[in-house]
């Protein structure tokens, strides 16, 4: 642990929990109702919403300003999907209300291996997602964005989006205040983008392919 991150730790020993409920760090999908629940763009901001803390029906219905029937259905088809759970109750009159919250903090679709639930998933793209939410604010000059490609071993790759996915939870565990929501997206994927070739050796560098400009090139054999 380095330094900065012992006075971190000190510090967020008094910020509250988020969410305010036990979950999995992590899910791995692979079953057919979980993946077709991920592919509901409603469903996944029900989802997401509830990273913040557990929720009723009626503060979700609120929270996406649809029917409190409509969003009692989806949370019911997560219930099913075992996305997500009533992590407690509280009794108001007579009526109990249900807290929802996730199963897991981080989702992670699997392997698939049928080609029906590979062209579901394929439909998911939270880059494009992301690129249709953030036009707004790219009109705006607000969007903070990057890109940068690097040629890398494989395990390099992962070992990086190990550590990204650290700090994406991170960012959702930050202490809601204010009132702007920020969306934080990240991506790695395979490319196409140019590269250079492999370093020459000194003995090559010192002996360019073509001349230099001004300079004398090789005589032919007429010359």
């Amino acid at each position: 642990m380095s330094v900065n991150d012992g006075v971190r730790s000190e510090a967020n020993q008094g910020a509250p929990r988020i969410p305010d409920y036990d979950l999995d760090e992590l899910l791995v999908v692979t079953a057919p109702a979980q993946l077709r629940a991920l592919a509901d763009p409603l469903r996944s901001s029900l989802l997401e919403l509830l990273l913040e803390r557990a929720a009723t029906v009626t503060e979700l219905a609120t929270a996406v300003n649809r029917p409190k029937s409509t969003v009692a259905y989806h949370v019911g088809q997560l219930v099913d999907a075992g996305l997500l759970r009533v992590v407690r109750t509280r009794r108001v009159r007579a009526i109990e209300e249900r807290f929802y919250g996730r199963v897991a903090r981080t989702l992670y679709i699997g392997a698939l291996g049928r080609p029906e639930d590979q062209q579901l998933v394929a439909g998911v793209n939270g880059l494009a997602e992301a690129a249709a939410e953030s036009a707004a604010a790219h009109a705006a000059d607000e969007l903070r964005c990057t890109l940068t490609h690097a040629r890398i071993p494989l395990e390099h790759a992962r070992e990086f989006w190990t550590q990204v996915q650290q700090l994406a939870r991170e960012f959702a565990q930050i202490p809601r205040s204010g009132d702007q929501v920020f969306g934080f997206a990240a991506g790695l994927y395979p490319t196409d983008a140019p590269t250079l070739p492999e370093p020459t050796g000194a003995d090559d560098a010192d002996r360019p392919d073509e001349p230099a400009p001004g300079g004398r090139g090789t005589p032919d054999a007429t010359g």
